[in-house]
């Protein structure tokens, strides 16, 4: 052993079997070897292998011809025939009555011994094994080195590294006999994940259930991450289509739009994952991966949150169409086999405090868990059939959501019949000791979440099951069924069969940040526009004269960084390769027709006296002034990044800077971006127009600008409501829903939940309600187009049923439909008993007799309204959604 070896090492005793893990330089491959017979001794600096008859298994080497070189240092003797002993490989020599002491030439001077081997291969001939055998004392070693048939080093072994008795039997590789049905595209995935599991150490097993799967070569099976987003576009991969953030899609009210959308950013996931894979020989690195941590289908029950933006808003049932919609698109619709595999998240009651994540324990009553926080999760597996779901940081009820009887055992796996994988956010099992501190360290953690059902820890915590099997915490057979549920989706996924035979496969590179994929991304920011305001038709705006662009976050949205979060992009983005800020959409309109002048006037987060200066200059030289101004992510995101709102209102310096520049007496129209609600309460008695682009994504400065000049006619409605103040709303901590949401909040707001104005008029006409002998009842109207402007109009069903902690009035139904000039469409709704029902007091659903009002219009206030007599309980109805009908 050379002294830099030495150096290194550190001297320890153990038992006399053991398991080491390697390591290597980045260009070999690592394999594991396993010590049999020998034992560990501590001399001075070093850690030597020695025993009287001793080998060290090599595992997961392929077929060929391999090198094998021996470094022993005698630290004992000084005279020769003290120490002499043979060793062999695979049935090869490499060196026959060595005598150490004479061929070392004095103490801690290494011999070097090698010889070339024929190896068959594990399945043939088992591992490779390097055996020694002592004639007098004991053999020994200092250091193993395997290398191929090109030189390079594929295995390497020193005694420093071994670890006690129990990681030699869990390193154990077990001998299997018969055909290797986990290699058949034929067998059902179910059969073939059985056969990989009997063929795979239980180290091995472990190691394929944490984020980043290591490859087992012996087996062909390539290093997978399982860890990828697509929240709106692939993220955090390089260039990628980045469509408007989710609370934009859903204010579109459009799922059928949005399915789309999700259909191309699996598209160019699987492109991603299969140019990647081609090029680092089948592995797929983190955010390369099939697997998409999206979507996130939580309740964004409080404005203050900062990731509410990543939501599809307050509504259980929106959220649980955007969902259901959003994860069909990912997973596409191939019987055999899954596109991607789509996991709603955080399952579940979680929104925050962000800071609070990791200790916050969230508490709801029965009617509020299952009347609020669960049914998005419900639609997206039981409709949706989402292959996977993700874990909140949080307790619920002083349980760790990623270890809950409720909700992962009895709910998910029992009532709603769940067959795929669970994931942790991540290392949320990390939490259950180290924060939440509900047991005392890792071992007991890693138990806990495995026997509670959490298949794959998104961390690294799940390296402490091999002491939780120690104790006798868990068993082999709980890792088996948690890892045959992520093999059964990475078959599902055709990780391991050839490419012709999956369809997805086939996907060309191509797609990805397409001309097509371009056009759907500014498509979905036209729909997410809602137009707030428009006094005395202030907008369309004409495309002539000199127009002010002011404001904060006008001219951003260009980054050369995927992780910089902007506000086209807002965050868990993809890098758009040619990003349209509003400036420059704008900027297009006007090129060649008039002239566009523009200052920042401030910063987002604070004044500028010298930036506001020259705002009010340009303004001044403006026969218009387009103001753009609210939030970025710098001031509403995740745990470290932007974080919470402590205030509702649009921020003090900017709402300053507007009103100076509405006191110059042009026309001012303001554009808010951001990803919540804004208390934009001066602004809507003093601002003639304004409409809300959120997040827009990377056409946004077209979408705006085609909205303002009148190319497109907005019809994007609110998924949230704007409350006009935080002090009407109860503390954010507190989870009850009572207050919150159009459906609890008996105030007036600033602009409602489904609220949002077109350059078109609608009329509503006709309605009908038609009972079905199963209890369905079907509720159509007629809406006719009553201007000279083609447009969309969002038709929108609301109930309402007196009750005890009832909502006010619930969305049940909602379609956006386009009508020419005088065109008039019906839409129906077809409404099961599901739909009526509604959470009792003890979190039963349950369809009450009585009277249900039944309100249809453009918004929550309803143009046309029915009163249906339920006079049949049904408690429990089962879970069934019909979509409207449009003729």
């Amino acid at each position: 052993m050379t002294p830099s070896i030495r150096s290194m090492v550190f001297r320890f005793a153990t038992s006399c079997i053991a398991t080491f893990v390697l390591s290597l330089c980045s260009a070999a491959t690592i394999v594991e070897g396993v010590l049999s017979g020998g034992s560990l001794a501590e001399f001075g600096s070093n850690v030597e292998a020695y025993g009287s008859n001793m080998s060290v298994a090599f595992p997961g080497l392929p077929q060929g011809q391999y090198t094998v070189e021996v470094e022993a240092a005698e630290l004992y003797f000084n005279s020769p025939g003290m120490r002499v002993m043979d060793i062999s490989c695979d049935g090869i020599s490499i060196a026959k009555d060595l005598d150490l002491s004479k061929s070392a030439g004095g103490k801690n001077k290494p011999v070097n011994v090698s010889a070339k081997v024929n190896h068959r291969a594990d399945s043939l001939g088992g591992a490779l094994t390097v055996v020694f055998a002592g004639k007098v004392e004991n053999a020994k070693f200092d250091l193993i080195r395997i290398k191929n048939a090109s030189g390079a080093i594929v295995g390497e072994s020193v005694p420093a590294k071994l670890q006690n008795k129990q990681d030699a039997e869990i390193s154990r590789i077990p001998k299997v006999a018969g055909p290797e049905i986990w290699k058949d595209p034929t067998k059902k995935p179910e059969a073939r994940a059985d056969d990989l599991i009997r063929r795979l150490s239980t180290k091995e097993k472990i190691s394929q259930i944490m984020m980043a799967a290591p490859a087992i070569l012996r087996l062909g099976i390539p290093a997978y991450d399982w860890w990828n987003e697509s929240l709106h576009g692939v993220a955090r991969a390089g260039h990628a289509t980045v469509f408007p953030q989710a609370i934009a899609a859903a204010a579109t009210w459009n799922d059928d739009l949005w399915n789309q959308a999700a259909n191309a950013i699996s598209d160019e996931a699987r492109a991603k994952h299969h140019e990647y894979a081609r090029t680092h020989n089948g592995d797929s690195a983190r955010y390369y991966g099939l697997d998409m941590w999206s979507p996130n289908v939580n309740i964004f029950r409080d404005p203050r949150w900062g990731r509410g933006h990543e939501t599809y808003g307050e509504d259980p049932y929106l959220t649980s169409r955007f969902g259901v919609t959003f994860v069909k698109g990912l997973q596409g619709d191939d019987p055999k086999y899954l596109k991607t595999v789509a996991t709603p998240k955080h399952y579940a009651v979680h929104s925050g405090p962000e800071h609070l994540r990791h200790v916050f324990d969230a508490q709801a009553s029965e009617q509020d868990l299952f009347e609020t926080y669960l049914p998005a999760f419900e639609a997206c597996i039981r409709e949706g059939k989402a292959y996977s779901i993700m874990t909140a940081y949080n307790r619920f009820r002083g349980q760790s959501c990623t270890a809950h009887d409720l909700l992962m055992l009895k709910l998910l796996r029992g009532v709603w019949g769940f067959n795929g994988y669970t994931v942790s956010d991540v290392d949320s099992v990390d939490d259950i000791w180290r924060t939440h501190k509900l047991v005392r360290d890792a071992a007991e953690a890693a138990a806990i979440a495995l026997k509670k059902g959490l298949d794959l820890n998104s961390g690294g915590t799940y390296s402490a099951l091999p002491e939780a099997l120690r104790r006798k915490l868990c068993s082999v057979k709980d890792i088996d069924i948690a890892l045959k549920r992520c093999l059964v989706a990475r078959f599902r996924l055709g990780m391991f069969d050839p490419p012709q035979l999956v369809k997805y496969a086939k996907i060309p590179f191509s797609k990805n940040d397409s001309l097509e994929h371009d056009a759907l991304a500014l498509k979905v920011a036209q729909e997410a526009i809602v137009l707030l305001k428009n006094e005395r038709k202030a907008l369309p705006l004409a495309k002539s004269g000199t127009i002010a662009v002011i404001g904060p976050t006008a001219a951003e949205g260009k980054t050369d960084n995927a992780w910089i979060n902007t506000v086209l992009t807002g965050n868990y983005a993809g890098l758009p390769s040619h990003p349209v800020p509003i400036l420059d959409g704008i900027a297009k309109k006007l090129e060649g027709k008039g002239t566009v002048l523009y200052a920042k006037g401030c910063d987002l987060m604070a004044a500028k006296p010298e930036l506001e200066k020259e705002a009010l200059e340009a303004a001044r030289k403006a026969d218009r002034i387009i103001a753009v101004m609210g939030l970025s992510p710098q001031c509403e995101g995740e745990e470290g990044d932007g974080g919470e709102r402590t205030s509702l209102a649009l921020l003090p310096h900017q709402e300053d800077l507007l009103k100076r520049l509405c006191a110059l007496g042009k026309p001012v129209t303001l554009v808010l971006t951001g990803g919540s609600a804004i208390a934009a309460n001066w602004a809507k008695e003093n601002v003639p127009a304004i409409l809300d682009c959120w997040y827009p994504g990377q056409r946004g400065g077209d979408a705006v600008a085609d909205v303002l000049f009148g190319d497109y006619n907005p019809a994007g409605r609110l998924p949230v409501t704007f409350y006009k103040s935080e002090k009407d709303l109860p503390a954010f901590e507190d989870y009850g829903m009572k207050g919150r949401t159009y459906r609890y909040f008996p105030g007036e707001p600033l602009w409602g939940f489904g609220y949002g104005l077109s350059y078109t008029t609608f009329a509503y006409s006709g309605m009908k309600v038609v009972p079905a002998h199963n209890g369905e009842q079907t509720v159509s109207v007629s809406v006719k187009n009553t201007s000279e402007l083609a447009g969309d109009e969002v038709v929108q069903l609301y109930i309402s049923q007196k009750g005890s902690g009832l909502p006010i009035r619930s969305l049940r139904g909602f379609k956006r439909i386009h009508l020419r000039p005088g065109e008039t469409k019906t839409v129906a709704f077809h409404l099961t008993p599901f739909q009526f029902a509604f959470a009792n007091t003890k979190g039963i659903r349950t369809v009450e007799v009585g009277e249900v009002e039944i309100g249809v219009g453009g918004s929550q206030i309803a143009a046309q309204s029915a009163t249906v007599k339920i006079e049949k309980r049904i408690a429990n109805p089962p879970y069934m959604h019909k979509p409207p009908s449009v003729r």
